[in-house]
């Protein structure tokens, strides 16, 4: 499945873009569910959980994903 984001960063030789990558391959099963895991187990606090959706939320409308 392609990604809008890793779409429109382009090119393997961008460091973002290799971290992102590598980021995305640790993660298995739904993205939701293992946030809501480490929310639950106190690896993740309320105030981190809520900046990171709020994060997520702004980069999506950003780059005009639903």
């Amino acid at each position: 499945m392609s990604n809008p984001l890793f779409n429109l960063m382009g090119s393997q030789n961008n460091p973002l873009m290799a971290r992102l990558q590598q980021f995305q391959r640790t993660i298995q099963g739904d993205p939701r569910q293992q946030v809501q895991q480490m929310l639950n187990s106190g690896r993740v606090s309320q105030a981190q959980y809520n900046q990171a959706v709020q994060m997520a939320n702004q980069l999506a409308r950003t780059l005009g994903i639903k």
